[in-house]
């Protein structure tokens, strides 16, 4: 979390070394839950390295929501605010180096935060970049087919497609691996057209 901030806030260097010794650096493998889902979030994730992805089951089978690349940061945020059960599993896909900074020191560190200057409008600007987001996959998830939604990861954010493995990104859309594998046969074949 701190060097996720860090890069986005400068000026503000003199907190995030206050609070670097709170983190819990964790080199991990593959196929690491970082929080499981009906647990309640404890700690802010940063990704080091590696890749994260976010999930939850339904009638046995893991639905993906989303994924996490190196410098970026994620909670269960309602469960993390709100002290309720996540509604999500957070797992390692790869072997990933991650920090943990528990939610006291989140806490403590956005209330020192909040009283400098203009780190409520930077804040803001961040929270809404992220919200425009995931409106954005939702709208593209009511609105787009299958084959239109990985034409998007394809053009928009390739590095999924090229370091997630296919079952995940199958999940992710919404699909079989079959109907995946199907779609891109099509698109190598030059049959899809958009």
């Amino acid at each position: 979390m701190i060097f996720h901030f860090k890069n986005k806030f400068p000026q503000l260097n003199p907190f995030w070394d206050k609070y670097l010794e709170y983190q819990k650096r964790l080199e991990v493998p593959a196929k690491t839950i970082l929080l499981e889902e009906g647990k309640v979030s404890q700690n802010y994730i940063f990704i080091e390295k590696g890749c994260v992805r976010a999930f939850f089951y339904n009638k046995g089978d893991d639905k993906t929501v989303q994924f996490f690349f190196e410098d970026e940061g994620l909670a269960s945020l309602e469960s993390f605010v709100n002290n309720t059960p996540s509604a999500f599993t957070v797992e390692t896909i790869e072997p990933s180096i991650v920090y943990l900074l528990p939610k006291q020191y989140v806490t403590q560190l956005m209330d020192e935060l909040s009283r400098e200057p203009d780190f409520a409008q930077l804040t803001l600007r961040l929270s809404a970049a992220r919200q425009s987001h995931y409106i954005n996959e939702l709208v593209s998830f009511i609105r787009d087919t299958p084959e239109e939604r990985y034409q998007k990861l394809l053009s928009e954010r390739p590095h999924i497609v090229q370091r997630v493995p296919q079952h995940y990104i199958a999940s992710y859309l919404g699909i079989s691996k079959v109907h995946l594998s199907r779609i891109k046969s099509k698109l190598a074949k030059g049959k899809l057209h958009f």
